[in-house]
């Protein structure tokens, strides 16, 4: 029997809950390094721990029989692709957590009903964007599109989209990103969910029977009733003002410390992120914090001017929009990892053309997997790996090898991490580090890049220095 173990928000709940329903779970920890748990009660039992919104995905097509995740994810998948080999068994009980679709408080809509005849266009950010198109093709919004994104979906409205689904734990968490609550699209909370082939199987009863489990929710979708409070007026923004897109996660660390050795003061930015919207001591410089694989996408629809964002980043970027706008202006030279191409210790291949013989013997179709979903395709065809199936992943990809993928296209900075987990580099791709992008159609303005040449001369000239 296989389970699919949730990491990150989940881990500690679950932990405990596998604990006391006597599953003798070892190394299922938040100070464990190992993707592998193993249980000490049923021999039988193998289990792998992903990252949350990977598990719905791994149990609809039978990798494993069951999974522990947020009802949130299990949506996300069923409103695009519903399948009967996906089941909701049952609520766990914890893990709360509500979508709310909601606007800025700067643009002054208070309520769903005045969003159509507000804005001439409808841009909806969102980490979820089978919910969002679904939620708005229900409520017969015009005229809408859908921004996908990583994460920090709470930055985006005003500026660069009109509405953002949310997860908060209330309606009044919202007010920390100064966003107005509009419609509560779901409550999720965490749920045990199984292949419908594998619930036939004796085995999965006896493990259903150690767990508590409770009726699953329904969506909870509802209109909220208009905002109290006074109505913001729009702000005109007059045009002259330079935004600027700073990374959050792995890359904030080693940004901070580029800015500082600019003497660029950036307020509330240094880790732990308090704010998206941190002050940059620049006049005429507006910086937003976002995710560095939403940087090229979002540079290319002219949504910032510069941004700071990994080379890896844009070249996924570039190998699916080829014509994209987006460039690189500058080479950062910090942050620097290689992009490799990753194989598990027990695979008998030492390059990818050993990998190519392996084709049509031990691997009949060669299964990558990676973030990089369009850096993974392009390698793949380059190097004529035939039948290949492309496997995106959202982050703990080293812990798809070998059981649910045959090579790994991921980034490294010393192999430590994929050396403990018994992967293989058999190919570097190439080496990434930071870059500033910019859009060509900015850059050809003469007036935007002239506002521009000052922070990057400053960027230029910090990264020769080193």
């Amino acid at each position: 029997m296989k389970l699919a173990l949730p990491k990150g928000r989940l881990l500690k709940k679950t932990a405990e809950l596998l604990q006391s329903a006597g599953f003798g779970l070892e190394e299922y920890d938040d100070r464990s390094r190992s993707y592998r748990p193993r249980s000490t009660r049923f021999s039988s039992l193998f289990c792998k721990v992903f990252q949350e919104k990977d598990i719905p995905i791994q149990v609809t097509i039978g990798n494993y029989d069951l999974g522990i995740c947020g009802l949130d994810w299990v949506e996300e998948l069923q409103a695009k692709y519903p399948s009967d080999d996906l089941v909701t068994v049952g609520d766990l009980g914890y893990g709360a957590s509500d979508l709310y679709v909601s606007a800025s408080k700067r643009t002054g809509v208070l309520s769903l009903a005045e969003v159509s005849g507000r804005f001439e266009r409808l841009r909806i950010v969102s980490e979820y964007p089978n919910i969002a198109e679904r939620f708005a093709l229900k409520h017969r919004l015009r005229r809408f599109s859908i921004l996908p994104v990583w994460g920090a979906t709470e930055a985006y409205p005003p500026e660069s989209a009109e509405l953002a689904i949310v997860a908060g734990s209330s309606v009044a968490s919202l007010a920390d990103y100064d966003l107005v609550p509009l419609a509560r699209v779901l409550s999720s909370s965490a749920v045990l969910v199984a292949n419908r082939s594998s619930l036939a199987k004796g085995d999965i009863s006896r493990l259903l029977g150690r767990l508590k489990l409770s009726e699953v929710r329904g969506s909870g979708e509802q209109l909220l009733p208009e905002a109290r409070g006074t109505r913001v007026t729009p702000e005109a923004g007059d045009g002259t003002t330079t935004r600027l897109a700073l990374p959050d996660g792995h890359q904030q660390r080693h940004a901070v410390q580029f800015l500082q050795r600019a003497g660029i003061a950036v307020n509330d930015y240094s880790p732990p992120l308090r704010t998206r919207r941190p002050h940059i001591g620049i006049d005429n410089v507006t910086a937003k914090v976002i995710r560095p694989q939403d940087m090229p996408l979002q540079v290319a629809n002219e949504n910032f001017d510069l941004a700071l964002t990994g080379e890896d980043w844009l070249r996924d970027h570039l190998s699916r929009f080829p014509s994209s706008p987006v460039r690189r202006i500058a080479d950062l030279r910090f942050g620097k990892v290689k992009i490799v191409a990753v194989v598990s210790e027990s695979l008998p291949v030492e390059d990818v053309e050993q990998l190519r013989k392996q084709m049509g013997g031990i691997l009949p179709v060669v299964r990558v997997a990676s973030e990089y979903v369009n850096i993974a395709d392009k390698y793949a065809r380059d190097n004529h790996l035939g039948h290949y199936k492309v496997i995106p992943t959202w982050g703990a990809s080293e812990a798809f090898l070998p059981e649910d993928a045959d090579l790994l296209i991921e980034n490294t900075e010393t192999g430590r991490t994929l050396k403990k987990h018994k992967l293989r580099v058999i190919d570097t791709l190439f080496e990434s580090t930071a870059c500033l992008i910019s859009n060509t159609g900015v850059l050809s303005d003469r007036s935007r890049r002239r506002r521009m040449q000052h922070i990057i001369q400053l960027f230029e000239q910090t990264a020769r220095q080193g």
